[in-house]
């Protein structure tokens, strides 16, 4: 069989969009997904229809050994998004929780050990690795917590930092990633983990416990309330996944130098923003305001994460390009294509029904090299 580029979780957000920059580079991809979260069958539709016989698919799980070390065999290269990804559900059932992301990862691992090691492997970790923060000293204005002292330019989280693995998807993802890690130092294999913040864009369908950029957007078209955990302060630096992938590739093709290295990956504090902010810039997309309701902080939040991405630049000259005016801009466009709109409801204000969303209907997702080309300053 030729060779291909496997993206486990391929089907998900971030696969999607790595996939099919693969594909317009003329790179056949094999994509790896139980397609158990719920719409990633329509992005593999989509993929399908885009790149027909290109794009080869394996319906499985990462928990399946033989299947996995079958996919394994013929990668030229591996990027591992297969996961759970909610902390919430990692509450509710921890054991399916480990088994997916921990144990998943390790069957992945032993199969390039023994059927491809000399494979680039790049996996996706998370931000939670270093528990809740609270050893930062905090401050708030009434839109954002900072770190005392830095109201402006503060600085980011680097790889320094101690991991603190809080809630059992910080444990597994952790596990995982620590995993990664040992393997590269251990047994020699090529691989890199990216620790990652709040990625955003197109073929995100976005709920309230992964991909809340989405989900807020989706919400606000659909003229639904929008539930905010904990007081909306809280900061987080977003990172366009158009970006995202440039560093997915900068890092298969740099992996000698990168190998047994952990990223922090995200916007960085150019692109850091609260959930207040946000939510402000999409009531200026859609031309109407939110329904807002609050509820309380759930385990595990962090007040402030904004990642250092200085170590990934410094190795392969990486910065991101689309800011978050324009990333949403972007996301909101895409989601209006696809119509997200279906039967909303309507609120009313004392003076009558709001007027509809403004969807730009007429966008279509762009090539790779639109994308290249289109990125604001």
């Amino acid at each position: 069989m030729k060779s291909y580029i496997l993206i486990t979780g391929g089907a998900g957000f971030i696969g999607t969009n790595l996939a099919h920059r693969y594909l317009a580079q003329g790179k056949p991809v094999m994509i790896y997904d139980s397609l158990a979260r719920p719409g990633v069958e329509k992005n593999l539709a989509w993929l399908q229809q885009q790149y027909g016989e290109r794009l080869l698919v394996q319906i499985a799980d990462t928990r399946n050994r033989e299947h996995l070390q079958a996919a394994v065999s013929d990668a030229m290269a591996v990027f591992h998004f297969a996961a759970q990804v909610a902390v919430t559900t990692s509450l509710q059932d921890p054991i399916h929780d480990f088994e997916v992301n921990a144990q998943g990862t390790l069957n992945l691992l032993e199969a390039l050990r023994h059927y491809n090691a000399k494979a680039p492997l790049v996996f996706t970790s998370t931000n939670k690795v270093y528990g809740k923060l609270t050893d930062l000293q905090l401050t708030q204005n009434d839109q954002h917590y900072y770190p005392v002292g830095f109201e402006h330019d503060a600085p980011g989280i680097d790889e320094s930092r101690s991991l603190d693995f809080y809630s059992p998807y910080g444990c597994s993802k952790g596990t995982a990633d620590q995993y990664v890690l040992d393997y590269a130092r251990i047994f020699g294999l090529r691989t890199a983990v990216f620790r990652m913040s709040c990625i955003y864009g197109p073929h995100q369908f976005g709920t309230e416990d992964q991909g809340w950029v989405a989900h807020f957007l989706i919400r606000a078209l659909q003229q639904q309330p929008i539930t905010i955990y904990g007081d909306g302060k809280q900061v987080r630096d977003l990172l366009f996944v158009d970006d995202l992938v440039r560093a997915f590739q900068l890092a298969s093709t740099n992996i000698d130098a990168l190998a047994g290295e952990a990223f922090n990956m995200g916007g960085g504090p150019s692109n850091a923003v609260s959930l207040l902010e946000v939510l402000h810039l999409i009531e200026q997309l859609n031309g109407q305001p939110l329904a807002l309701d609050f509820a309380e902080w759930r385990p595990g939040d962090q007040r402030y994460y904004v990642s250092d991405t200085s170590k990934f630049k410094a190795a392969t000259a990486w910065q991101p390009r689309v800011n978050v005016k324009a990333g949403l801009q972007r996301l909101y466009h895409w989601l209006c294509a696809t119509n997200i709109r279906q039967q909303p409801q309507q609120k009313v204000q004392a003076n009558g029904v709001f007027p509809p969303p403004r969807c730009a209907l007429s966008h279509k997702s762009p090539t790779p090299q639109e994308s290249e080309s289109a990125y604001a300053n």
